[in-house]
């Protein structure tokens, strides 16, 4: 006599993915400062053929901008092929030093707990809106353990020369087309260390936690316009409650 067998149980299905959650990297979750100025000069060296004497600040910028900035500083006149060539140079010099990265940098208090605390809220897709390019991005990152809990493939890059604004729309429509899911300001977050991070949200269409560990001040976060401050990551909790607060999945009450 034949034996039937139970149907297997159903796998318990996951929730949509419908709250998108973007990470400044640079002085919001690791601090690597020493390796991309070494890392610079050498690219500056390769591209130029010369010594870089000054390099151009970040100020939340992308890649892209530093450089083009970076070279009026040293007196080299921008041609069409000098971002090319020096993204292409700059990934190979990190590259090169990232054995050096869990050495000389550092992760932010939290950033570990936070990026998993985070994971752990229904629906959320975590990734990146950087200046940074793209395989530094990813480095950085993979450096400290912070990469597990993020979905490069939607991130905004700064290899892309796009105002960071416009990147964070880029980026919700990488994730919608990824997910299956709209991103609009009601469902998408920034966290971030700077004043151009605030100003992203604010015109991109997003909420905006600012973390006080960067250049900027608390006041000068709140004063942008920043949705809520806080001095670092080092309470998961209260990132938690803040990206639930500021996030209304469809089907949820308005925010």
């Amino acid at each position: 006599m034949a034996v039937r067998c139970a149907p297997a149980p159903n796998p318990p299905r996951r929730p949509p993915i419908n709250r998108l959650v973007l990470w400044n990297i640079d002085l919001t979750l690791v601090d690597v400062t020493i390796v991309i100025r070494d890392a610079y000069a050498e690219a500056f060296r390769r591209v130029t053929g010369r010594p870089l004497v000054k390099l151009a600040p970040a100020l939340g910028r992308p890649d892209s901008e530093v450089i083009f900035e970076t070279l009026a500083l040293n007196g080299v006149v921008a041609e069409d092929d000098h971002l090319p060539r020096f993204i292409e140079a700059l990934a190979a010099a990190f590259a090169d030093r990232r054995d050096r990265l869990a050495v000389q940098g550092r992760q932010m208090p939290g950033a570990k707990d936070a990026l998993a605390a985070v994971a752990r809220l229904d629906g959320v897709v975590q990734s990146v809106l950087t200046g940074t390019i793209r395989s530094n991005a990813v480095l950085k990152l993979k450096a400290f353990g912070l990469d597990r809990h993020i979905d490069f493939e939607i991130g905004g890059y700064g290899e892309e020369v796009y105002p960071k604004a416009t990147l964070l729309q880029v980026a919700q429509t990488r994730a919608a087309a990824r997910y299956g899911s709209p991103f609009t300001s009601a469902t998408t977050v920034l966290i971030g260390d700077s004043a151009r991070d605030v100003q992203a949200a604010r015109i991109g269409g997003a909420a905006m936690i600012a973390v006080a560990s960067g250049r900027a001040t608390a006041a000068e976060l709140a004063e942008a316009g920043a949705d809520l401050v806080l001095p670092d990551l080092s309470n998961p909790s209260e990132v938690v409650a803040a990206v639930a607060r500021l996030t209304t999945p469809a089907g949820s009450a308005t925010r």
